[in-house]
C-alpha cells in the first residue's frame, strides 16, 4: 500500500545580492536629477515621470527584497502578481466600498477594516496555490500586496497634491512622495505582512487555508492600527491644543493667541511623529512575535 506525504519546503537559503538598496540609491539619484530637470525647464510634462518615480521607488525595493528572500514553492511571478494586480485591485475595491462612507469621528476605523479587508481577500487568492503554507511565506506575499497597495494609493496622493486652483505645486508634490515613500515599509507593507503571517500559519503546513480565530483577531489587529495610523494627525493636533492651553484660551476669549498656535503647531508636529514612531514599532513588534513563535513552533513539530 503506498503511503501519501505531505509536500515539503524547501529551505534552501536564497541568493541575497542586495538589488533592493542598490535599486534604491539608483532610483534617489533619478528623483533627483527629474526634480532638477523639472524645476528647471518648468516641463510639466515630466510630473507624470515625478509621480511614478516617487510613488513606486520604495515599493518597488520592497518586491526586490522579498524576492530575495523567497523560500519554497512562492515564485516570482506570484510576487509580481500579488505587487502589481493585488495594488491595483486593492485600490479599485477600497474605492467601490468606501464610496459609502460617511464623514464621522468613525470614518477612519471604517477605511482601515475595508481597505485591510480588500487586501486580505486578494492576498487568499494569489496565495491559494502555495503548499505548504507557512508564516514566512504569508508574511512575504502580504508585503507584496501591501506594497502594491501604497504604490498606486501614493500616485493618487501625489497626483492630487501638484494640482492647484492656482496651477502646479511641486512642492508640496515632493514633500507628499517623501513622507509617503519614508512610512510606506511600516504602513500597508507592515500591516499585510502581519496579515498574511497570521492566514499562512493558520494553515501549519496544510495545503489549504483553515479558519481560526487567530486569523479575526490578526484583521481586528491591524485594521485598528491602520485607523490609528490614518487619524494620528487629528489627534496629535488636538492633545497638542490641550497639552498648550489653547482650547482654554479659545473658550475664554474667542480666540487662540498667535503664539499659542505657533506653540500648539510645534508641538503636534513632535507628537504626530512619536505617535506614528510607537505605531509602526508596535507593529513591528507583533509581526516579529507572530514569525517567532510560530518558527519555534516548526522547530518544535521536526524534533
Amino acid at each position: 500500500m503506498s503511503t501519501i506525504t505531505a509536500p515539503t519546503l524547501t529551505t534552501a537559503r536564497p541568493h541575497r545580492h542586495g538589488w533592493w538598496w542598490k535599486a534604491l540609491l539608483t532610483g534617489l539619484v533619478l528623483w533627483g536629477l527629474t526634480v532638477w530637470v523639472t524645476a528647471v525647464t518648468m516641463n510639466t510634462n515630466l510630473i507624470p515621470t515625478l509621480i511614478l518615480i516617487g510613488s513606486f521607488l520604495v515599493p518597488f525595493c520592497v518586491v526586490l527584497f522579498i524576492l530575495e528572500r523567497l523560500v519554497g514553492n512562492v515564485t516570482t511571478l506570484q510576487v509580481i502578481l500579488a505587487f502589481v494586480v493585488g495594488g491595483i485591485c486593492g485600490i479599485l475595491g477600497a474605492s467601490l466600498l468606501e464610496a459609502r462612507l460617511v464623514a464621522s469621528v468613525f470614518t477612519y476605523v471604517g477605511v482601515g477594516f475595508i481597505e485591510e479587508f480588500v487586501k486580505g481577500v486578494i492576498l487568499v487568492v494569489i496565495g491559494w496555490r502555495v503548499v505548504p503554507k507557512t508564516a514566512g511565506q504569508g508574511a512575504l506575499l502580504g508585503a507584496a500586496v501591501g506594497a502594491g497597495f501604497a504604490a498606486f494609493e501614493s500616485a493618487g496622493y501625489a497626483f492630487n497634491a501638484v494640482i492647484t486652483a492656482s496651477g502646479f505645486d511641486l512642492g508640496t508634490m515632493l514633500q507628499t512622495e517623501a513622507l509617503r515613500a519614508i512610512l510606506t515599509p511600516v504602513g500597508h507593507v507592515l500591516w499585510t505582512a502581519i496579515l498574511g503571517a497570521v492566514l499562512f500559519a493558520a494553515a501549519r503546513g496544510h495545503t489549504r487555508y483553515r479558519f481560526r480565530f487567530s486569523i479575526i483577531a490578526a484583521y481586528v489587529t491591524v485594521s485598528l492600527l491602520h485607523a490609528l495610523w490614518d487619524s494620528m494627525s487629528g489627534i496629535t493636533s488636538f492633545l497638542a491644543l490641550l497639552l498648550t492651553g489653547t482650547i482654554r484660551d479659545d473658550l475664554h476669549f474667542g480666540f487662540i493667541p498667535p503664539g499659542s498656535q505657533q506653540e500648539a503647531a510645534s508641538m503636534g508636529s513632535v507628537l504626530y511623529v512619536a505617535g506614528v514612531a510607537l505605531t509602526a514599532i508596535l507593529g513591528i513588534v507583533i509581526l516579529w512575535r507572530i514569525l517567532r513563535h510560530h518558527a519555534r513552533a516548526t522547530r518544535t513539530a521536526l524534533d
